[in-house]
């Protein structure tokens, strides 16, 4: 894929905790129950600075924080994580995903500072105080409004994304007018792909639980076409071409996101990946034994949990092993069932990925 000299960009999962409970999120079944495969694992300040050598991040073009399972404000280091990679390369770009709903605002006045002119924080934000806790369970509306407002007036970059759904697509242009108010330098109108399920197949809801399993929001797509994701509206093309999205899989050409970034992805565990849609695969919590998803096979392939470790190898001693090389030769075998890694052709098949279509 590429070599350690080469990478440029750092995708950290910092901690896989969050106060939260999304009802399209892996880390609990839909918003009810936690992922009973996740231990709640967290990288302190000392871990990454075991990680993330000085001459390492000098290399780097960029390090944002988003991950998988956890929301980066909930870890207890991140400040101070992001503060020593900004004192080891004061140039780099600086980024994170959150749900705004946690922490002071002198915290967030001191990441706006630590980020300065370069970086940003990503809001993720789904509604008003009416409407996003329907989606971003568990989330105070007025922490949100406080620490946004905190970020911004410290001089911070910031950007809000707006998942469209039924229930609050009334609201977008409310909510861009908000944003446009408080200081945000943008406003996105998030298009969301996870109206398709693991089966491969489109979805126009999903219900979602509360912690005690009882159903709360039903959620639905957008009823406005130019609100809905143009790649699932695709997927009829795709399966009349190849006859259905299995068979497309099967045959696509794959144009790797994170060879295109030269990126890595580390997980909460410490574990490298390419990305997080290869180690998204790890700890699916609808499987009884999660090790049945392909991506294991390269996993153990390459040592285990404990070879693919950077905290009980280098970064460096991870990346030149086999665990890269294994994925992307997959690629080369015929279908998924001879090999191929399935999640690869989900994510970066040349002719489908809902994920980009999410922010057009």
């Amino acid at each position: 894929m590429y070599n350690y000299n080469q990478i440029e960009m750092v995708h950290l999962e910092v901690t896989q905790r969050c106060q939260a409970s999304c009802p399209m999120c892996d880390r609990n079944e839909n918003g009810g129950a936690d992922n009973r495969h996740i231990t709640n694992a967290e990288l302190t300040l000392a871990d990454c600075k075991q990680i993330f050598k000085p001459e390492f991040i000098r290399q780097l073009k960029t390090m944002y924080m988003c991950g998988n399972l956890g929301d980066p404000v909930i870890a207890r280091d991140t400040l101070e994580i992001f503060r020593y990679f900004r004192k080891h390369n004061p140039d780099m770009w600086l980024s994170m995903n959150t749900n705004a709903g946690a922490k002071n605002e002198e915290w967030w006045r001191q990441l706006a500072e630590v980020f300065g002119r370069m970086g940003t924080v990503i809001f993720s934000v789904d509604g008003l105080r009416d409407t996003n806790h329907l989606y971003r369970q568990g989330v105070v509306w007025d922490n949100v409004e406080r620490n946004m407002k905190s970020f911004i007036a410290a001089g911070g970059r910031a950007r809000w994304d707006f998942i469209i759904f039924g229930h609050n697509e009334h609201q977008i242009d409310q909510a861009e007018a908000l944003a446009t108010e408080w200081g945000f330098e943008k406003f996105q109108r998030k298009k969301s792909g996870r109206f398709f399920t693991a089966s491969n197949k489109g979805k126009d809801k999903h219900q979602a639980q509360n912690r005690k399993g009882q159903e709360t929001q039903l959620l639905q797509k957008p009823q406005k076409l130019d609100n809905q994701n143009l790649a699932l509206l695709k997927q009829a093309e795709i399966e009349k071409t190849y006859g259905s999205m299995t068979d497309y899989y099967n045959s696509c050409s794959i144009k790797c996101k994170a060879v295109d970034k030269k990126e890595i992805f580390i997980t909460a565990e410490g574990l490298l990946m390419p990305c997080c849609w290869t180690a998204g695969r790890m700890y699916k919590w609808w499987h009884k034994d999660p090790r049945v998803e392909q991506i294991w096979d390269h996993i153990d392939a390459a040592g285990g949990k404990s070879g693919i470790s950077v905290i009980e190898n280098t970064i460096e001693e991870v990346v030149d092993g086999p665990l890269l090389d294994s994925i992307e030769m997959s690629w080369e075998k015929d279908n998924i069932k001879s090999g191929k890694l399935g999640v690869c052709a989900m994510k970066c098949g040349t002719e489908f990925d809902p994920f980009g279509a999410q922010f057009v």
